[in-house]
């Protein structure tokens, strides 16, 4: 059975392009993200108000599973879609429709198992309609122009939460059923409307003669050799730990009306302040960390600094039960995660074993950024009842586990070559005379 390659494909002019693009994902955004960062948490209040720190790390943990499996499941599926209304079009329109379905559905839930389905829905179909969205960046957009759409695109996560939380804020003495049911028409209006801006139909499948190759290989290609290529795992475990570290954010809503005492009027306020805050100091250091490490042409100190202001940062977090130092610390943690991101993401693309596969390497780091969203949901209610038997406290425990990841993520970048020391081993490989790495 042979490979297949696409010939044909309509071509949306770039503006026109980029524009359908952000408002349909970011209207969709808005849609998936405001429950996923408020709404859900107070939802799972109203129905299981003794109990609901487990209930909510339940639904929210089964369903970011279910975003995980959903992102290459549609990418898949989408691929296949070869149909007249457009492969990444079809699943544009299907997957917000059934997604801010079961938005609706959610809305209107009495009971925990009807919140998990409903929300394993919506995981599940967002996420199809987020890879189409992204597929038609290699699809439509000539190279030199992808790396622009990416960034883009990476803005798109940012103003879908600002927007969300400043509709909140404005509108929080409005009934909850009703704001799931607004944030569903724009989730699926936005995509809607986008269908008519971005064009995409049938293509045309050619079938390429398929390479005899070993398991070892085979593998290989799913994922870079760690002997041959240490600096990628390195990467990956560094991303995954301080990313564990810092989806604490999932858990404020939670931890405002439980060890606050906040209702849920209060909570959106200081959520939505939180929030938006720390978006716009992510935004800022995330121009200026790669600027700076450009210019230096250094990129270790940039995230050995950023880990130790995380760490600062969720220590607040832990010992000073208060709003306003919460807002500060947000503050201080999307200084230094705005600028360990944009780093990090240099590092990452300096380091890929093959240039050739960068967009499915980049794909594994991806997994790195979503599986902790999944995870500490899920382990929430086991630390924090961990910490209640200790002398520490619930939330302090929680947040110092959380805190310990960012430390271990860290220092798990010591591996990897600094942009110089690169530069040394790969003349070391040419000349057949290996260099230590310090």
């Amino acid at each position: 059975m042979g490979e297949q390659a696409v010939e044909s494909q309509i071509q949306t002019p770039f503006r026109r392009l980029t524009f359908g693009i952000m408002f349909g994902y970011v209207c969709m955004l808005i849609g998936l993200l405001t429950p996923a960062v408020l709404l859900l948490s107070f939802k799972m209040i109203e129905i299981d108000p003794t109990n609901y720190q487990v209930s909510y790390g339940i639904v929210a943990g089964v369903g970011a599973l279910f975003a995980l499996v959903g992102n290459p499941l549609g990418g898949a599926i989408s691929d296949r879609t070869n149909i007249g209304f457009g492969r990444r079009r079809t699943w544009i329109l299907i997957g917000p429709l059934m997604g801010c379905l079961a938005l609706v559905w959610i809305g209107f839930a009495t009971q925990i198992w009807q919140v998990i389905v409903g929300w394993c829905i919506a995981q599940l179909f967002f996420n199809f309609a987020m890879a189409a969205y992204t597929a038609l960046i290699p699809d439509q957009v000539e190279v030199k122009k992808q790396g622009t759409m990416s960034g883009l695109l990476g803005l798109a996560i940012p103003l879908s939460l600002t927007i969300g939380m400043i509709m909140m804020m404005a509108l929080k003495t409005m009934p909850t059923s009703s704001k799931w049911l607004l944030i569903s028409i724009i989730g699926v209006a936005g995509p809607i409307i986008s269908l008519f801006i971005i064009r995409d139909s049938k293509v045309k499948m050619v079938k390429k003669v398929k390479e005899n190759i070993s398991l070892k290989e085979k593998l290989g290609k799913i994922y870079p050799n760690p002997r041959k290529y240490p600096e990628f795992t390195w990467a990956l475990l560094s991303k995954f730990l301080i990313n564990l570290g810092l989806a604490y954010s999932l858990y404020t809503a939670v931890m405002l009306v439980k060890r606050m005492g906040l209702s849920q009027g209060e909570a959106t306020d200081v959520v939505g302040t939180i929030k938006i805050v720390a978006l716009i100091a992510t935004a800022i250091t995330s121009i200026i960390g790669g600027i700076l490490s450009d210019r230096f042409g250094k990129q270790k100190p940039f995230i050995y600094a950023c880990g130790i202001i995380m760490l600062f940062g969720l220590m607040i977090y832990s010992f000073v039960p208060n709003t306003t130092a919460f807002i500060i610390a947000s503050i201080v943690i999307g200084l230094a995660s705005g600028c360990f991101t944009s780093v990090d993401m240099a590092l990452v693309a300096r380091i890929l074993p093959n240039k050739e596969d960068s967009a499915k390497d980049f794909g594994l780091m991806n997994v790195a950024n979503a599986l902790p969203q999944s995870l500490v949901p899920a382990i929430a209610p086991v630390l924090l009842a961990a910490g209640s038997m200790t002398g520490i406290g619930e939330w302090a425990f929680f947040y110092i586990v959380l805190a310990v990841c960012v430390l271990l993520g860290t220092l798990a970048f010591k591996p990897i070559p600094e942009v110089g020391e690169q530069m040394k081993h790969e003349a070391a490989a040419l000349t057949g005379h290996p260099t230590k790495t310090i």
